[in-house]
């Protein structure tokens, strides 16, 4: 992996953070490597995101858009996508400078709203989940879903969440959802508050169109793509979801791997340390 040319992605509302940003740029510039900061243009080797999982999420579109790989610098809080802590960050980068880095492709939806009068939105995309919540109606949700043209179960629930692997430490995982390695592909789907306790989560295909529809009228409810306000859904319209065309680029920490993350961040087992596979189970 031969890097020329970095983009830098602050969390906008740390001035602390823009400093680092600023340090971080002289110091590529010392490696020979220019950069621009919260820029994101076509020819980028790497984009570099100083902040938490959601600066991350903020750029992951475009970075997959334009095949930009992407490491994550955790400057913020709980950080299962940026991975790589703050004060590995420089020998982090060394490596990767070095050309030893991992590259995984984590799989992106692609989510759209079929309204009654046939029209289409525009497309949006998500790294983590899209979510359909219910505003302020007091009432549950009643979400009709279809796996391509075949009917799965009309959901009684708070909301529903479709995610993709990478999100399934997200929301999904809040909801009771199973935690699912990053790398494989696959549709979640998740009832949020499910009235009855036999509606469970389901894994799906990747290459399946999940569709769902109210099945009654229902006031304010919202889509969510990855936090953010995606569209309202009203009766006749149908949110689809299906495996975006591109994946995001994500460059794995040097230092931990996947089940290590999630040691720390979950304290699974109430530790973090590493136990090596015993000699006798490694043949």
């Amino acid at each position: 992996m031969n890097i020329r040319f970095a983009g830098i992605i602050t969390r906008r509302d740390s001035p602390e953070v823009g400093l680092v940003g600023k340090e971080l740029a002289g110091w590529l510039q010392k490696q020979g490597v220019q950069s621009r900061i919260n820029t994101i243009e076509a020819g980028m080797d790497i984009l570099i995101i100083l902040g938490g999982d959601g600066t991350l999420l903020h750029v992951a579109s475009k970075a997959s858009e334009l095949d930009i790989p992407v490491v994550g610098i955790n400057l913020g809080n709980l950080g299962f996508l940026t991975e790589v802590v703050a004060e590995e960050m420089y020998q982090a980068l060394e490596t990767i400078l070095a050309g030893e880095v991992h590259v995984e492709r984590r799989m992106m939806l692609k989510a759209s709203v079929l309204r009654g009068d046939g029209s289409r939105t525009e497309p949006m995309f998500a790294l983590n989940e899209v979510v359909v919540v219910k505003g302020s109606t007091e009432r549950v949700l009643r979400l009709r879903c279809w796996a391509d043209r075949e009917y799965i179960t009309t959901y009684k629930a708070d909301g529903l969440i479709i995610s993709t692997p990478t999100g399934s430490t997200a929301y999904n995982l809040s909801a009771g959802g199973p935690i699912v390695q990053a790398e494989l592909n696959t549709l979640l789907v998740t009832p949020i508050c499910p009235f009855m306790l036999e509606s469970r989560p389901v894994l799906l295909s990747p290459r399946v169109r999940l569709s769902t529809q109210l099945a009654d009228e229902a006031d304010d409810v919202k889509i969510m793509v990855d936090g953010k306000l995606g569209w309202t859904l009203d009766q006749p319209d149908g949110l689809q979801v299906e495996t975006a065309v591109k994946p995001l680029l994500l460059i794995s920490s040097p230092h931990k791997g996947y089940f290590a993350i999630l040691r720390n961040k979950l304290n699974w087992g109430g530790r973090s340390t590493d136990v090596p596979l015993p000699l006798e189970l490694a043949g």
